[in-house]
């Protein structure tokens, strides 16, 4: 996981916010049967669940070729301001 943080942005356009993202780098979730992990920032989810839904169902190659992994996929949040990428794998068992 990376984060980044646009302070520049924040301070131009954002409202002070207390805590509005609590993911920090490296940072490791696991999601049973392509539920919500616990810890997971909802609106980081948002943005991804479609993809390990995919994968936990056995969907490969998402990008057509992009990823090394042919059972991953590389998703940032769409938080503007502080975007958190996460990379996604699905797990042998």
């Amino acid at each position: 996981m990376r984060i980044v943080r646009h302070t520049d942005l924040m301070e131009e356009y954002e409202n002070p916010m207390e805590n509005a993202c609590g993911m920090r780098e490296g940072m490791t979730f696991i999601s049973e049967g392509a539920r919500m992990p616990d810890g997971m920032c909802e609106s980081a989810w948002e943005s991804m669940k479609q993809f390990v839904l995919a994968l936990a169902c056995g969907g490969e190659d998402i990008y057509d070729g992009w990823m090394k992994n042919r059972r991953s996929a590389m998703i940032s949040c769409n938080d503007g301001f502080r975007p958190v990428s996460f990379y996604i794998e699905a797990l042998d068992e």
